[in-house]
């Protein structure tokens, strides 16, 4: 086993799986060392379920939006993406629902009949502003990032610069308020799948408006905006880049956690690795989370204050479910390819904004929500090549908020309840979904922090209200030392521009 290498990368997750490919291309010797016995970080494709031993699912991450096309191109790796049509699931309790896909004469009918011609004005003008903002801003999630201003000054249109800014600074109610939408439950809709996800942060919380915007930067070929399922799970994303890795010449070790980064002379100059032993390198690259890195490393106190400032309780569970069937939805009864889509749980109507703000109190408070926010999905609908043979379905609620410490309890001590709870609030939507589930697997915010080896278990690693120059920057004070985390530009998901962009400053400080 050799001891020295060009650039160590620590950890592979997909930005840092990303890196490893690109630099290994540049002929550097890379190694990848990566503390569990799997790659993928949080991308990762696997069979949790006790009670459904053969059935995979996505434990994780569990969609693919945001990877650059161009990014996918110069990895060149092919992505098997399916195309999830239709794409979001809005139902009630009564027979009202809204099921958005490529079909739009059959959803402005939907809109017209069961909400208002205002809401669809309103969201057809979303749409055209946020796709024109999408247009001008692509370009820069593969370049080092300017400050949110500057951005907006280099590469919006001037009609969209100011709308720019202030999506990015301010609160994401602020932004939906002004298309004039009729109906609450659809500004609930966008606010919780594109706001609030993986964020600490509610309606009025300036820079959900920032998170908002990131959630719609899918260019995906073939999706018209809409995130995508990944054929075999995100396992399989990770699994194409790290075979692409190696493919180039870069070592990927599992199994091997680094405990520091070592220095001379002030400089990087390899790491130390919790068996006591040490790899020699020119740079390393760090793909665990900021908070991570600084118990790697002696930063300066700034930057230390810096990473502080990001600090964040995660806020997300991941409920994993084994079916055994399809649910029955009381307004829509009949499969009309709703389970693949996004579908979103949320109070009436009449108490829905009202009913979020309390949510996000509670869990301010560290109580569990009566009804916090929740996106349901089926992908074995879309993709059957995950199911078991025993015909099992894998599902998954995906919640927010959650506090991630109790007040006067435990997670331990409330994990089952609230489980039974979350299943319950299923059932009000599709009756008998609780009897249909075989096996659960919870992620709580604790879980998620130990499952995949992030901080606060905060799956964004870095509140995405923090956007652009204001995110970690991809070189650190110490020379030879680089983030790809998901802290950095552009922002949390499984996105891979950071570690292309942590990788083209790495070689441009190498030359």
């Amino acid at each position: 086993m050799r001891n020295q290498a060009d650039v160590v990368v620590v950890g592979a997750g997909h930005n840092g799986l990303v890196a490893a490919l690109l630099l290994a291309r540049k002929k550097l010797d890379v190694l990848v060392l990566e503390a569990n016995e799997v790659v993928g970080g949080a991308a990762r494709t696997e069979r949790p379920f006790r009670r459904a031993p053969g059935l995979a699912t996505s434990t994780g991450a569990y969609l693919l939006g945001l990877m650059p096309p161009e990014l996918i191109a110069e990895l060149g790796i092919e992505i098997p993406l399916l195309r999830r049509d239709p794409h979001y699931f809005l139902p009630t309790t009564g027979k009202r629902y809204l099921l958005f896909g490529s079909d739009e004469a059959a959803m402005k009918e939907q809109f017209l009949a069961f909400f208002s011609a205002q809401d669809w004005r309103a969201n057809q003008a979303l749409q055209a502003e946020i796709s024109a903002i999408r247009e001008d801003v692509h370009r820069t999630w593969l370049e080092e990032p300017l400050s949110i201003e500057e951005t907006a000054a280099k590469y919006l249109r001037p009609s969209l610069q100011k709308v720019f800014v202030d999506l990015c600074r301010k609160p994401v109610g602020d932004y939906l308020e002004k298309f004039e939408f009729k109906s609450d439950l659809l500004k609930a809709m966008y606010a919780v799948t594109d706001g609030f996800s993986g964020l600490n942060g509610d309606w009025d919380t300036p820079g959900t408006g920032m998170n908002f915007l990131v959630h719609n930067m899918c260019r995906l070929p073939g999706s018209d905006g809409t995130w995508m399922i990944v054929k075999g799970g995100m396992g399989t994303v990770t699994r194409l880049l790290a075979e692409g890795a190696q493919q180039a010449g870069a070592r990927v070790e599992t199994g091997r956690a680094v405990q520091r980064v070592l220095t001379d002379g002030g400089s990087a100059s390899g790491v130390l690795l919790d068996d006591g032993s040490e790899i020699r390198a020119r740079a390393v690259v760090v793909n665990a989370d900021p908070f991570r890195m600084c118990q790697m490393a002696e930063f300066p106190a700034g930057y230390r204050e810096r990473i502080d400032r990001y600090r964040r309780d995660g806020t997300s569970l991941k409920l994993n479910l084994a079916l055994k069937d399809l649910p029955r939805f009381t307004c829509l009864p009949e499969d009309r390819g709703q389970f693949g889509a996004t579908m979103h749980l949320l109070p009436d109507e009449a108490d829905v904004l009202p009913a979020m703000g309390r949510a996000f109190a509670e869990v301010k408070a560290g109580l569990l929500p009566e009804f916090p926010t929740i996106e349901w999905y089926v992908h074995t609908t879309v993709d059957p090549s995950l199911r078991d043979r025993e015909g099992h379905h894998n599902s998954a609620l995906f919640v927010q908020w959650v506090p991630y410490q109790l007040k006067s309890s435990s997670w331990e001590a409330e994990e089952e309840r609230y489980v039974r709870h979350l299943l319950s609030i299923c059932d009000r939507f599709a009756p008998g979904t609780s009897a249909l589930v075989a096996d659960t697997f919870a992620l709580t915010p604790p879980k998620i922090e130990k499952h995949f080896g992030i901080s606060r278990g905060h799956i964004h690693h870095v509140d995405n209200s923090f956007g652009f120059a204001d995110r970690l920057p991809y070189a650190t004070p110490i020379p030879g030392l680089y983030s790809c985390s998901a802290g950095c530009h552009p922002a949390g998901s499984v996105i891979g521009a950071a570690g292309h962009n942590a990788a083209a400053r790495l070689l441009r400080d190498l030359r």
